[in-house]
């Protein structure tokens, strides 16, 4: 049976989920420590995450045996709504570092900025790198909140499962290291550890969710594929965000200025507004 429009984006959204290719160019990928494109020493794991979770060798130990049961963008144990009872909209915008995905789009933040839209902002540590005075001026202002999207922009696996050409994480020890790297370099940055984690790509099993809610973070995922990876034009992304339901959680991205991010949010937030729709940070409906 032949594909229709819908299915045919919906293929496309998923091989590009992942957010760090350039429109048309390369997929970017993990550099080992020491070359381009590695996090900086200061982006690698500490023994612990905070004082209060368990440190590595506690979480291998914990986790040396388990098998995961479920695989995907939406597993046991990962947000992809708001819990029942908010009806506002959660935008939320990955930017995911790496070759080819460290750029800013500041138009799209000059938007929301403009409209007094709030957003979540899920960054990784090679992008932090990359932009350290944006990222300070993104952490002041209060329109925003601050996640971890991971050290290394993995996938979040036990047991080294991969999404759209990205190796996961192979056991519960880089499970660790790919939350609480990151963990504790926001922590430092911020003056307080962040809340919520998104892995690269989306993807988690369930046994990795469970090792995130132990280091103190709530693993996210989405209602509402916004972007496509900074691959959707204006107006496929106008009518995907144009279309979220109340109590979606948004996943579009922030480090692709030459994509169509910006001009398709900010065809489809003003419709929202007008139809009676309101926006939340992640932080201010979860307690």
């Amino acid at each position: 049976m032949p594909l229709d429009r819908r299915q045919v984006l919906a293929a496309v959204a998923g091989g590009v989920l992942a957010g760090c290719t350039t429109p048309n160019g390369p997929r970017a990928h993990w550099a080992t420590p020491g070359t381009p494109g590695a996090p900086s020493p200061s982006a690698a794991p500490s023994a612990s995450a905070t004082p209060t979770t368990p440190g590595r060798a506690d979480v291998v130990a914990r986790y040396a045996d388990a098998v995961p049961t479920s695989w995907g963008t939406g597993v046991p144990g990962v947000l992809d709504q708001l819990p029942p009872g908010h009806g506002q909209i959660a935008l939320t915008f990955d930017a995911c570092g790496g070759p080819g995905g460290a750029g800013y789009d500041q138009a799209l933040i000059d938007f929301l900025r403009e409209r007094a839209v709030p957003a979540t902002l899920f960054l990784n540590s090679r992008w932090i790198d990359a932009n350290p005075e944006v990222f300070h001026a993104l952490a002041a202002d209060p329109l925003f909140e601050i996640g971890n999207h991971g050290t290394r922009h993995r996938p979040l696996s036990v047991s080294g499962r991969s999404a759209y050409g990205i190796a996961g994480t192979r056991d519960a020890g880089q499970v660790f290291d790919e939350v609480a790297g990151n963990h504790d370099r926001l922590t430092e940055l911020l003056g307080t550890p962040p809340r919520f984690f998104r892995s690269g790509t989306a993807h988690y099993d369930d046994v990795a969710a469970r090792i995130v809610a132990e280091l103190g973070e709530r693993a996210v995922g989405f209602t509402v594929n916004g972007d496509a990876g900074a691959t959707y034009p204006t107006a496929e992304i106008d009518s995907e965000v144009g279309a979220a339901p109340p109590g979606a959680i948004v996943l579009a991205h922030m480090n692709q200025p030459a994509g169509h991010t910006a001009a398709g949010i900010a065809a489809a937030v003003p419709r929202l507004l007008a139809a009676g729709h309101t926006f939340t940070r992640l932080g201010d409906v979860l307690h």
